[in-house]
């Protein structure tokens, strides 16, 4: 995000202006009283290619950061309305350098973890090293890989020297990848297995499990907790639904008091046109993105020419309108037009969806049509406006005959180990930012250690183009590399964004705090949570 300005102006503005719809009247926000129960279509497996699904060495999805934000603390964290990060397990953190090459921290007074255990600067040390060591393939560690060395002073202040000047080194000590962890309770060279989580973050952890998925995680206020959040709850329930519509049920019936992602486009619809008594519907800013990802390797796609004309012919509005109504808008850049640096490096390069564009490309270079492809989808993360999204792009590639299309779904918990293997020449996924900085949707696709696995390189991109961007401590100074960078992604089409989306909650009237549980990243704040009186 800025250093300077720190939260872009664009995002500034949308995170202070929630949007409440339906009707019910808000509580007193007084803490305490049942539990509050939250449901997700977020699904936790434990096993085969994904052990260790909370260990922050291997997390790097919204579902797991949406139950290791609650739980392990982080040296800064961004505040509810966005902005530059502030201290959390620190007392302060600074660069002590113009270069943004060195980031000193020192730890609040009586940090304990949950059994009692005190909180040092080793801790610390030993839980970010750890995420380096392990260097998961999940991607998690590239977030923390431009850090040379740890300099521990004393049991409460450390120094980072990073290899490169990065000024959104902060925001990346703000996410649960950089989550504290007690050496007694974790592994310093391999992952901890199953669903247990140890820290000194706001609330301590119990679970529900059925086989190898958790079905309930349990955030008990956690008495010795000292830190920056301000917590409004004494116990929150996070409760995993098969699908939206389960959840919508569970909802409607008494049974949760809110329901956070996925929603289904048809309920976000229907609360909207069709308000229910004690229900409310809050629209909050949403940064995340669908794209296309492609196996470069592949024979069916190492061609450019054929990703340029799928880029080509696409018709993004019409994705964005049949499928999701007014919950999404067409994309024409990884970057989102409501962060600043986003151009519309696709459009200006494709202009309209164009069969007659899409075959001289491919007849250019020599490519026989009709082009055959699997296009990979998973069932279980996204929603299910998914299926009908990927039923939609199969119709518009093969309604040109350039293209034969079929399109297959496989639920996440083997979507995700395959496609990082490079089964899949063609795939969707979405991204939900780490941080709304535009190097957060440029370096997890682009830079080494990249969450895609990607075999495609962009020399320009890695040793010149990303570390310039980062030197910038003033982030609208960055826009002139951001600018090549996509460009970049537009020729060589390595991912090809289809839409951005907002994001919805649906709550009981008598729930209060609602507007602030999800932040621009879509990452729960469960903190915020009260129950009122309606």
């Amino acid at each position: 995000m800025n250093r300077k300005t720190l939260v872009l102006p664009a995002v500034m503005g949308l995170l202070t202006a929630p949007v409440l719809a339906a009707c019910g009247t808000e509580g007193s926000g007084a803490g305490g009283g049942d539990a509050i129960v939250v449901g997700t279509t977020d699904q936790f497996v434990a096993g085969g290619d994904a052990p260790a699904p909370l260990d922050p060495a291997y997390a790097y999805d919204t579902g797991a950061w949406n139950v290791l934000r609650q739980t392990v603390q982080t040296l800064m964290h961004v505040p509810r309305g966005g902005g530059e990060p502030v201290p959390e397990a620190a007392s302060r953190c600074l660069f002590t350098d113009k270069e943004s090459e060195s980031y000193r921290c020192t730890l609040r007074d009586g940090l304990t973890f949950s059994d009692g255990t005190p909180v040092s600067a080793d801790d610390v040390k030993f839980s970010i090293e750890r995420v380096l060591d392990i260097n998961s393939d999940n991607g998690a560690a590239g977030l923390l890989s431009n850090i040379d060395t740890i300099e521990v002073k004393d049991d409460k202040e450390l120094v980072f020297h990073l290899g490169t000047p990065d000024a959104t080194f902060p925001y990346k000590l703000s996410t649960p990848v950089a989550g504290i962890l007690s050496r007694d309770a974790y592994d310093g060279k391999k992952l901890r297995e199953g669903f247990e989580v140890d820290g000194s973050g706001p609330y301590t952890l119990t679970t529900e499990t059925s086989g190898d998925r958790l079905v309930k995680a349990v955030f008990t206020k956690n008495p010795g907790y000292k830190g920056d959040l301000k917590l409004r709850n004494d116990k929150v329930e996070l409760r995993s639904f098969p699908d939206a519509e389960a959840m919508g049920k569970a909802l409607e019936s008494g049974q949760i008091d809110m329901m956070a992602r996925v929603m289904s486009p048809e309920q976000i619809k229907d609360l909207t046109e069709s308000p229910k008594e004690g229900i409310e519907l809050s629209e909050m800013p949403g940064l995340e993105i669908r794209y296309l990802g492609f196996n470069t390797k592949d024979p069916s796609v190492k061609d450019k020419a054929v990703r340029q004309a799928m880029a080509a012919v696409i018709d993004r509005g019409q994705i964005a309108s049949k499928v999701y109504g007014a919950t999404a808008e067409p994309l024409y850049s990884l970057i989102p037009s409501s962060i600043a640096g986003h151009t519309n490096s696709f459009f200006n390069r494709y202009g309209e969806p164009s069969r007659a564009n899409a075959a001289a490309i491919l007849d250019d270079a020599g490519i026989t049509t009709p082009v055959k492809l699997s296009l990979h989808y998973t069932t279980d993360r996204y929603g299910p406006g998914t299926a009908k999204e990927f039923a939609a792009l199969r119709d518009q590639l093969n309604a040109g005959k350039l293209f034969d299309v079929s399109i297959q779904g496989t639920e996440w918990s083997k979507y995700r180990p395959a496609q990082k293997r490079g089964d899949y020449a063609v795939y969707g996924l979405g991204w939900f930012p780490d941080f709304p900085d535009p190097d957060n949707y440029i370096a997890p696709f682009l830079d080494k250690d990249n969450f895609l696995n990607t075999p495609y390189v962009s020399t320009a991109a890695r040793n010149q183009l990303i570390p310039e961007s980062r030197r910038q401590a003033d982030r609208s100074a960055a826009s002139a590399p951001f600018d090549k960078l996509q460009d970049i992604v537009a020729d060589e089409v390595p991912v090809l964004p289809l839409w951005q989306g907002k994001q919805y909650v649906a709550a009981r009237s008598d729930i209060t705090g609602v507007e602030w549980t999800l932040n621009s990243s879509s990452d729960l704040q469960l903190w915020e949570l009260a129950r009122g009186t309606a």
